[in-house]
Protein backbone atom coordinates (compact mmCIF):
# COMPACT_ATOMS: atom_id res chain seq x y z
CA UNK A 1 0.00 0.00 0.00
CA UNK A 2 2.95 2.40 0.78
CA UNK A 3 4.69 1.68 -2.31
CA UNK A 4 1.35 2.02 -4.16
CA UNK A 5 1.24 5.65 -2.87
CA UNK A 6 4.80 6.72 -3.97
CA UNK A 7 4.93 4.80 -7.18
CA UNK A 8 1.05 5.13 -8.44
CA UNK A 9 -2.04 6.39 -6.96
CA UNK A 10 -3.80 5.12 -3.79
CA UNK A 11 -7.87 5.56 -2.01
CA UNK A 12 -8.11 6.14 1.89
CA UNK A 13 -10.94 6.53 3.59
CA UNK A 14 -10.32 9.16 6.31
CA UNK A 15 -14.41 9.98 6.98
CA UNK A 16 -13.50 9.55 10.39
CA UNK A 17 -11.61 13.05 10.72
CA UNK A 18 -13.49 15.68 11.90
CA UNK A 19 -15.00 18.61 10.56
CA UNK A 20 -16.44 21.92 12.16
CA UNK A 21 -17.98 24.89 10.19
CA UNK A 22 -17.39 28.37 11.56
CA UNK A 23 -20.12 30.95 10.35
CA UNK A 24 -21.26 34.50 11.34
CA UNK A 25 -19.80 38.26 10.79
CA UNK A 26 -17.01 37.51 13.73
CA UNK A 27 -15.82 34.00 12.43
CA UNK A 28 -12.41 35.01 11.20
CA UNK A 29 -11.52 37.25 14.76
CA UNK A 30 -12.70 34.35 16.40
CA UNK A 31 -10.56 32.31 14.42
CA UNK A 32 -8.08 34.28 14.64
CA UNK A 33 -7.81 34.39 18.53
CA UNK A 34 -8.33 30.15 18.67
CA UNK A 35 -5.63 29.35 15.82
CA UNK A 36 -1.86 30.42 15.84
CA UNK A 37 -1.84 30.61 12.23
CA UNK A 38 -3.60 34.40 10.66
CA UNK A 39 -6.37 33.39 9.28
CA UNK A 40 -6.66 36.97 7.99
CA UNK A 41 -4.36 36.12 4.88
CA UNK A 42 -6.58 33.19 3.76
CA UNK A 43 -8.46 34.11 0.70
CA UNK A 44 -11.56 32.37 -0.81
CA UNK A 45 -10.68 29.09 -2.42
CA UNK A 46 -7.47 28.51 -0.38
CA UNK A 47 -6.60 25.55 3.02
CA UNK A 48 -4.39 26.55 5.78
CA UNK A 49 -2.33 24.25 8.00
CA UNK A 50 -2.76 25.62 11.69
CA UNK A 51 -2.79 24.69 15.18
CA UNK A 52 -4.85 24.70 18.34
CA UNK A 53 -2.80 26.24 22.12
CA UNK A 54 -4.03 25.93 25.55
CA UNK A 55 -2.90 29.02 27.49
CA UNK A 56 0.28 27.50 28.19
CA UNK A 57 1.36 26.74 24.79
CA UNK A 58 0.56 23.15 24.65
CA UNK A 59 -1.18 22.00 21.64
CA UNK A 60 -5.45 21.21 22.07
CA UNK A 61 -4.16 19.85 17.99
CA UNK A 62 -3.27 20.67 14.80
CA UNK A 63 -5.87 21.40 12.21
CA UNK A 64 -6.83 22.80 8.33
CA UNK A 65 -8.83 25.58 8.08
CA UNK A 66 -10.40 26.39 4.46
CA UNK A 67 -12.08 29.59 3.13
CA UNK A 68 -15.46 28.09 1.41
CA UNK A 69 -16.32 31.60 0.75
CA UNK A 70 -19.80 31.60 2.71
CA UNK A 71 -17.73 29.69 5.64
CA UNK A 72 -14.79 28.39 7.34
CA UNK A 73 -14.84 24.94 7.90
CA UNK A 74 -12.08 23.92 10.29
CA UNK A 75 -10.64 20.01 9.50
CA UNK A 76 -9.61 18.11 13.23
CA UNK A 77 -8.02 15.05 13.71
CA UNK A 78 -10.71 12.21 14.40
CA UNK A 79 -9.85 11.60 18.26
CA UNK A 80 -9.98 14.84 19.14
CA UNK A 81 -13.18 15.94 17.92
CA UNK A 82 -15.25 16.09 20.95
CA UNK A 83 -12.10 17.67 22.65
CA UNK A 84 -11.74 20.32 20.29
CA UNK A 85 -15.65 21.11 19.72
CA UNK A 86 -15.90 21.78 23.70
CA UNK A 87 -13.02 23.97 23.68
CA UNK A 88 -14.04 25.90 20.78
CA UNK A 89 -17.30 26.25 22.50
CA UNK A 90 -16.04 27.48 25.31
CA UNK A 91 -14.62 30.65 23.49
CA UNK A 92 -17.63 31.76 21.40
CA UNK A 93 -19.00 34.97 21.66
CA UNK A 94 -21.47 36.75 19.90
CA UNK A 95 -21.54 36.78 15.69
CA UNK A 96 -19.92 33.15 15.51
CA UNK A 97 -21.81 30.03 14.46
CA UNK A 98 -19.97 27.02 15.40
CA UNK A 99 -21.27 23.82 14.04
CA UNK A 100 -20.16 20.07 14.10
CA UNK A 101 -20.31 18.54 10.93
CA UNK A 102 -18.44 15.48 11.05
CA UNK A 103 -21.16 12.80 11.15
CA UNK A 104 -22.27 13.90 7.88
CA UNK A 105 -19.53 14.30 5.95
CA UNK A 106 -17.19 11.21 4.39
CA UNK A 107 -13.85 12.18 3.50
CA UNK A 108 -11.89 10.55 0.90
CA UNK A 109 -8.06 10.82 0.12
CA UNK A 110 -6.23 10.04 -3.41
CA UNK A 111 -3.03 10.25 -3.44
CA UNK A 112 -0.13 9.75 -5.44
CA UNK A 113 1.32 10.36 -8.97
CA UNK A 114 -1.52 9.32 -11.03
CA UNK A 115 -3.98 10.79 -8.98
CA UNK A 116 -4.45 13.90 -10.59
CA UNK A 117 -4.66 11.25 -14.24
CA UNK A 118 -7.39 9.45 -12.41
CA UNK A 119 -9.51 11.94 -10.65
CA UNK A 120 -9.66 14.20 -14.23
CA UNK A 121 -11.40 11.70 -15.62
CA UNK A 122 -14.21 12.13 -13.74
CA UNK A 123 -14.60 16.14 -13.59
CA UNK A 124 -14.93 19.00 -15.86
CA UNK A 125 -12.95 21.00 -13.25
CA UNK A 126 -9.40 21.22 -14.20
CA UNK A 127 -7.32 19.95 -11.17
CA UNK A 128 -4.22 20.48 -12.79
CA UNK A 129 -4.52 25.01 -11.87
CA UNK A 130 -5.32 23.50 -8.39
CA UNK A 131 -2.73 24.46 -6.49
CA UNK A 132 -1.38 23.20 -2.97
CA UNK A 133 -3.68 23.76 -0.38
CA UNK A 134 -6.08 25.17 -2.50
CA UNK A 135 -10.06 24.56 -3.33
CA UNK A 136 -12.55 23.68 -5.59
CA UNK A 137 -16.47 23.01 -5.52
CA UNK A 138 -17.36 21.28 -8.18
CA UNK A 139 -18.95 18.00 -9.37
CA UNK A 140 -16.87 15.22 -9.53
CA UNK A 141 -17.90 11.17 -10.04
CA UNK A 142 -21.24 12.95 -10.88
CA UNK A 143 -21.87 14.35 -7.00
CA UNK A 144 -21.09 17.77 -6.04
CA UNK A 145 -17.97 18.26 -3.56
CA UNK A 146 -15.41 20.37 -2.11
CA UNK A 147 -12.11 18.91 -3.38
CA UNK A 148 -8.63 20.26 -2.39
CA UNK A 149 -4.99 19.49 -2.53
CA UNK A 150 -3.17 19.40 0.72
CA UNK A 151 -1.96 15.79 1.83
CA UNK A 152 -0.15 13.69 4.11
CA UNK A 153 1.77 11.71 2.34
CA UNK A 154 4.22 14.05 0.21
CA UNK A 155 2.96 13.28 -2.90
CA UNK A 156 0.37 14.90 -5.08
CA UNK A 157 -3.08 14.06 -4.13
CA UNK A 158 -6.53 15.32 -3.46
CA UNK A 159 -9.02 15.30 -0.43
CA UNK A 160 -12.99 14.82 -1.42
CA UNK A 161 -15.28 16.00 0.91
CA UNK A 162 -19.00 15.34 0.53
CA UNK A 163 -21.87 16.26 3.00
CA UNK A 164 -24.27 14.00 2.90
CA UNK A 165 -25.73 10.48 2.91
CA UNK A 166 -22.77 8.10 2.86
CA UNK A 167 -23.94 6.03 -0.08
CA UNK A 168 -22.36 8.93 -1.86
CA UNK A 169 -19.22 8.14 -0.77
CA UNK A 170 -19.69 3.98 -1.54
CA UNK A 171 -20.44 5.62 -5.19
CA UNK A 172 -17.81 7.58 -5.37
CA UNK A 173 -15.14 5.19 -4.00
CA UNK A 174 -16.28 2.70 -7.07
CA UNK A 175 -16.16 5.17 -9.35
CA UNK A 176 -12.07 6.36 -8.52
CA UNK A 177 -11.50 2.46 -8.29
CA UNK A 178 -12.38 2.06 -12.04
CA UNK A 179 -11.19 5.33 -12.90
CA UNK A 180 -7.59 4.75 -11.60
CA UNK A 181 -7.80 0.53 -12.85
CA UNK A 182 -5.37 0.98 -15.37
CA UNK A 183 -2.51 2.31 -12.73
CA UNK A 184 -3.05 -0.66 -10.57
CA UNK A 185 -5.24 1.73 -8.04
CA UNK A 186 -6.45 0.10 -4.85
CA UNK A 187 -7.43 0.75 -0.83
CA UNK A 188 -4.55 2.35 1.20
CA UNK A 189 -5.23 1.74 4.76
CA UNK A 190 -4.16 3.71 7.97
CA UNK A 191 -0.87 1.90 8.52
CA UNK A 192 0.57 2.94 5.17
CA UNK A 193 -0.86 6.43 6.00
CA UNK A 194 1.71 6.37 8.87
CA UNK A 195 5.00 5.15 7.36
CA UNK A 196 3.90 7.61 4.65
CA UNK A 197 3.63 10.84 6.61
CA UNK A 198 6.80 9.85 8.66
CA UNK A 199 9.04 9.29 5.90
CA UNK A 200 7.64 13.60 5.53
CA UNK A 201 8.36 14.42 8.64
CA UNK A 202 4.34 15.04 9.80
CA UNK A 203 3.72 15.52 12.82
CA UNK A 204 0.81 12.95 14.44
CA UNK A 205 -1.02 14.51 17.31
CA UNK A 206 -1.08 12.16 20.35
CA UNK A 207 2.44 10.89 19.45
CA UNK A 208 4.70 13.96 18.26
CA UNK A 209 2.59 16.71 19.40
CA UNK A 210 -0.16 17.08 22.44
CA UNK A 211 -0.77 19.03 25.05
CA UNK A 212 2.65 18.79 26.89
CA UNK A 213 4.15 19.92 23.30
CA UNK A 214 4.69 23.82 21.81
CA UNK A 215 4.88 24.64 18.06
CA UNK A 216 8.27 26.10 18.44
CA UNK A 217 9.86 22.41 19.35
CA UNK A 218 7.67 20.85 16.75
CA UNK A 219 8.76 22.31 14.14
CA UNK A 220 5.89 24.43 13.89
CA UNK A 221 7.01 28.21 14.34
CA UNK A 222 6.96 28.87 10.65
CA UNK A 223 2.80 28.74 11.42
CA UNK A 224 3.03 30.75 14.38
CA UNK A 225 2.36 34.22 13.30
CA UNK A 226 2.62 36.29 16.63
CA UNK A 227 2.48 39.61 14.42
CA UNK A 228 -1.09 39.06 13.82
CA UNK A 229 -1.93 39.89 16.94
CA UNK A 230 -3.13 38.01 20.36
CA UNK A 231 -4.47 34.52 20.24
CA UNK A 232 -4.54 31.65 22.79
CA UNK A 233 -1.45 30.58 24.00
CA UNK A 234 0.78 33.55 22.45
CA UNK A 235 1.75 35.02 25.96
CA UNK A 236 3.59 31.51 26.56
CA UNK A 237 4.78 31.06 23.47
CA UNK A 238 6.37 34.22 23.23
CA UNK A 239 8.66 33.67 26.47
CA UNK A 240 9.78 30.79 25.33
CA UNK A 241 11.00 32.04 21.55
CA UNK A 242 12.53 34.68 23.87
CA UNK A 243 14.32 32.06 26.52
CA UNK A 244 14.90 29.48 23.63
CA UNK A 245 14.17 26.21 22.84
CA UNK A 246 15.24 23.42 25.68
CA UNK A 247 14.96 20.53 22.80
CA UNK A 248 13.83 19.94 19.07
CA UNK A 249 11.30 17.44 17.33
CA UNK A 250 14.05 16.06 14.86
CA UNK A 251 14.17 12.66 12.00
CA UNK A 252 15.98 9.73 13.15
CA UNK A 253 17.09 7.40 10.97
CA UNK A 254 18.78 3.88 12.06
CA UNK A 255 22.25 3.42 10.94
CA UNK A 256 23.73 1.27 8.40
CA UNK A 257 26.31 -0.80 10.81
CA UNK A 258 24.33 -2.17 13.50
CA UNK A 259 25.78 -5.84 13.43
CA UNK A 260 22.77 -7.09 11.29
CA UNK A 261 20.56 -5.73 14.03
CA UNK A 262 16.99 -5.12 12.51
CA UNK A 263 15.43 -3.20 15.76
CA UNK A 264 13.16 -0.36 15.01
CA UNK A 265 12.75 2.82 16.82
CA UNK A 266 9.41 3.01 18.56
CA UNK A 267 7.97 5.49 20.37
CA UNK A 268 8.77 5.94 24.40
CA UNK A 269 12.35 4.73 23.66
CA UNK A 270 15.02 6.91 25.06
CA UNK A 271 17.63 8.52 22.70
CA UNK A 272 21.08 8.36 24.61
CA UNK A 273 24.54 10.41 23.85
CA UNK A 274 27.70 8.63 25.32
CA UNK A 275 25.32 7.10 27.88
CA UNK A 276 23.11 10.34 28.84
CA UNK A 277 20.16 10.44 28.60
CA UNK A 278 18.88 13.54 25.58
CA UNK A 279 15.76 12.72 24.39
CA UNK A 280 12.58 10.25 23.82
CA UNK A 281 11.55 8.77 20.15
CA UNK A 282 7.77 9.92 19.85
CA UNK A 283 7.05 7.71 16.30
CA UNK A 284 8.71 4.88 14.32
CA UNK A 285 8.67 2.67 11.86
CA UNK A 286 10.23 0.59 9.47
CA UNK A 287 10.27 3.21 6.06
CA UNK A 288 9.09 1.10 2.65
CA UNK A 289 11.15 3.39 0.42
CA UNK A 290 14.38 3.40 2.15
CA UNK A 291 14.07 0.29 3.93
CA UNK A 292 15.60 1.00 7.33
CA UNK A 293 14.23 2.09 10.52
CA UNK A 294 13.00 5.74 10.77
CA UNK A 295 11.63 8.07 13.22
CA UNK A 296 10.76 11.04 14.87
CA UNK A 297 11.94 12.16 18.15
CA UNK A 298 12.80 15.40 20.67
CA UNK A 299 16.23 15.55 21.27
CA UNK A 300 18.04 18.24 23.49
CA UNK A 301 18.61 21.37 21.45
CA UNK A 302 22.49 20.94 21.64
CA UNK A 303 22.49 17.58 19.90
CA UNK A 304 19.99 18.47 17.34
CA UNK A 305 22.03 18.69 14.10
CA UNK A 306 21.17 16.83 11.52
CA UNK A 307 23.82 13.19 11.00
CA UNK A 308 24.71 13.79 14.92
CA UNK A 309 25.47 9.84 16.00
CA UNK A 310 23.01 8.71 18.80
CA UNK A 311 21.86 5.75 20.71
CA UNK A 312 18.28 4.21 20.87
CA UNK A 313 17.48 2.36 24.05
CA UNK A 314 15.94 -0.70 22.34
CA UNK A 315 15.19 -3.69 24.97
CA UNK A 316 18.11 -2.24 26.89
CA UNK A 317 20.76 -2.20 23.90
CA UNK A 318 21.77 1.39 22.37
CA UNK A 319 21.03 0.86 18.41
CA UNK A 320 22.87 3.27 16.56
CA UNK A 321 21.07 6.00 14.69
CA UNK A 322 21.64 9.28 13.19
CA UNK A 323 19.88 12.67 14.05
CA UNK A 324 17.93 13.37 10.69
CA UNK A 325 16.88 16.55 8.84
CA UNK A 326 13.34 16.55 7.59
CA UNK A 327 11.78 15.48 5.81
CA UNK A 328 13.33 11.79 6.34
CA UNK A 329 12.91 10.92 2.68
CA UNK A 330 14.16 13.17 0.20
CA UNK A 331 11.92 13.58 -2.81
Amino acid sequence: EHRRVRSSVGVFDVSHMGEFEVRGKNAVSFLQKMTINDVSKLSTGRAQYSAMCYEDGGIVDDLIVYNLGECYMMVVNAANIEKDFRWLEEHVSGGVDLIDISDEVSLLAVQGPKSLETLQKLTDLDLAQLKYYGLLHGTVAGFQMVISRTGYTGELGFEMYLRGDSSMARSVWERVMDAGEEFGIGPVGLGARNTLRLEMGYCLYGSDIDSTTHPLEAGLGWITKFEKGDFVGREALLKVKQEGLNRKLTGLTMAESNGGVKALPRHGCEIVLDGKDIGRVTSGTFSPSLEKGIGLGYVATDHAQPRTPVGIRIRNRDVLANVAALPILKK
